[in-house]
This record gives structure tokens, sequence and C-alpha cells, in this order.
């Protein structure tokens, strides 16, 4: 089995203040939040958007497992549409010591490259600064924070150092390496 080296970066905010926003993309570029707990929904979304970078954590998951997760107290997801076609989404994670993590990010491929990611990051952050307004029992966010790896896509860390995350730990490590899997098993992208 051949391997690979796969970097990860840790990046944080510590202040609402330190969100530089991404401008507003051209279109009709809405961002919605996910409201109605649905796994197949949201395992659409991390399919379709991480296929092609091989993002296989999640593959397995039963129906059980995605509803666990999404049924946990604050944890958002919050999805942009291009004309009422998912573009996108942010799935933000809250933890007990007052931050929230940026669980997962990105575009579906046909959509990268049209100025989405920024505004979507932008406003995902957003409502990570703002959570406890929505989930009352949560502390105030004191912290942002979210990784992103060599086999992200390569205008993620840019957009994340664009946004104002800082760095702060950065580990590298040998991964078995997997085949692409697409945004379903078997159909390449």
């Amino acid at each position: 089995m051949s391997t690979v080296t796969v970097t990860t970066w840790y990046l944080e905010q510590t202040s609402p203040d330190d969100l530089r926003s991404a401008a507003e993309p051209d279109g009709d570029i809405r961002i919605v939040r996910a409201e109605v707990a649905s796994p197949e929904f949201s395992r659409f979304l991390y399919a379709s958007v991480g296929g092609d970078i091989r993002w296989t954590d999640r593959l397995g998951w039963s129906y059980a497992q995605w509803q666990e997760l999404l049924d946990l107290p604050g944890t958002e997801t919050w999805v942009a549409y291009d004309r009422g076609t998912p573009a996108g989404f942010v799935e933000l994670a809250p933890h007990d010591d007052g931050a929230v993590e940026i669980m997962y990010f990105g575009l579906l491929p046909a959509f990268r490259g049209r100025r989405i990611g920024g505004h979507l990051l932008t406003y995902g952050v957003q409502r990570a600064w703002d959570l406890a307004d929505r989930t009352p029992a949560r502390p105030a966010t004191k912290r942002v924070w979210v990784h992103t790896c060599s086999k992200d896509g390569r205008y993620a860390m840019d957009n994340y150092l664009r946004r104002g995350f800082r760095l702060f730990r950065t580990e590298t490590e040998e991964e078995a390496e997997v085949e692409t899997p697409g945004p379903w098993p078997g159909s390449g992208v």
C-alpha cells in the first residue's frame, strides 16, 4: 500500500474583529441554514464537496451516525445556493470551552473559482461568532478555529488567511493513499 505525506494546518480567530470579509460574488447567491436535520442532505453535501479531494472519513457512516451529529446542540450547516442549486456548505460545531470549530467547509467542483468560497466562509465565520445567539445554552464564542490540509482544494489555505485566520499549529504525517471516490463510489470526477 502506498502512502502520501499530508500536512495539516490549524488556524484560528480569537475575536470577531479578526474577520476580514470577502466581497459578495456576482449573481443570485444565497446562504441558508439547513434547519431540518437531514442525514441524506448532509451526506450529499459532504460527498459532493469532498469527493475529488479525498474526504473519506464520513463516507462509511450509518444514517444513525449522521443523525447523531446533526442532533448535537449548536451544530449548524449553512448552505450556499447559486440560483437554487446547492453550491457548497460550512458546518459549525461548538465546543464546551466557547470555541466553535468549522468542521467542514467547501464548494462543489462546478462552483469553485467564482468567488463564492470567500463569501461563504465570511458568512460561516460570522455565524460561528454569533452562534450563542441561536443556541442560548451555549457559551459566547471566544474562538473560531479550523483545520485544512494538503489534500484540500488549492485555494483553501489562502481563503482562510485572507479571512483573518492565523496559523497556530502544523502537523505532518504519512497516510495511506486512497482512491478519489468522487461524489459517490465509482463515479470519479
